[in-house]
């Protein structure tokens, strides 16, 4: 069996802090197929005179052979990972939303025995993703609601609708799946799905400007278009269907 590539890593490992990226880094050189020289920082002097000897800011600092690779960011971009840079976009978080939303509304659909029928995966997965949504604004409204001055017409307006908006959104999508008070849930729906759509459509296709979405809260960098588009839509779709099917 061929002998293992040296490497050596130069992590943090202290009585009440072991650096999580270092046990990262660790991980990432055996994976790869490294004998690893794991060499512990005990104390913060130890830590700050390791970061002066290599004039470093940072640790872990990894090293193959004699060439120093750097810290855990580094590692995975000389492994060929992704790795997103400040300001990159990404769609990742509105992805896991809806496929978690989509995974929920199966789940409940599974519960019920499908005593309702294979169709209602949909309005349950609108619902559910609306709550998922509405959830991750609310982690942090301030940040959300700055945002979301950037492009929606209303909250420009009127800077509360930028707070109240996440709670309009989590109350209406959790009566929709819960089938109750409907007079209440469509015309909330229909309001502020109808501003959203607007608002996104405004900005992105008719003023072609390049935004951030506040659609997954307003620390994100997914970009405004598609995606805010799909979840103003899918919410006043929502609405209408329950509406015709209350009127009928």
């Amino acid at each position: 069996m061929p002998d293992k590539k040296p490497a050596s890593l130069y992590r943090m490992v202290m009585p009440g802090h072991t650096c999580p990226y270092g046990v990262k880094s660790l991980y990432l050189l055996k994976k790869h197929g490294y004998e690893v020289s794991d060499n512990h920082l005990t104390t913060r002097e130890e830590t700050n005179a390791f970061k002066a000897e290599y004039g470093v800011e940072t640790t872990p600092q990894a090293f193959i052979g004699e060439q120093r690779i750097g810290g855990h960011t580094d590692l995975r971009k000389h492994f060929g990972q992704d790795v997103l840079e400040a300001g990159d976009t990404t769609y990742k978080p509105v992805l896991a939303i809806f496929a978690v939303g989509l995974l929920l509304a199966i789940a409940v659909g599974a519960l019920t025995n499908w005593s309702m029928g294979y169709f209602i995966v949909l309005p349950h997965f609108i619902s559910i993703t609306m709550v998922l949504l509405a959830l991750m604004k609310l982690r942090d409204v301030e940040s959300f609601s700055t945002m979301f001055l950037n492009y929606d017409v209303l909250a420009k307006r009127w800077v509360p609708y930028g707070y109240i908006y996440p709670y309009a959104e989590l109350i209406a999508g959790l009566l929709m799946l819960a089938g109750i008070f409907s007079y209440l849930s469509i015309p909330l729906a229909l309001f502020i799905g109808g501003i959203g759509t607007w608002s996104v459509f405004k900005a992105v296709y008719i003023e072609k400007r390049e935004l951030k979405c506040a659609c997954v809260g307003g620390d994100t960098n997914v970009p405004l278009g598609f995606v805010s588009l799909t979840e103003n839509l899918m919410m006043v779709g929502m609405a209408t269907w329950m509406l015709v099917v209350m009127l009928s």
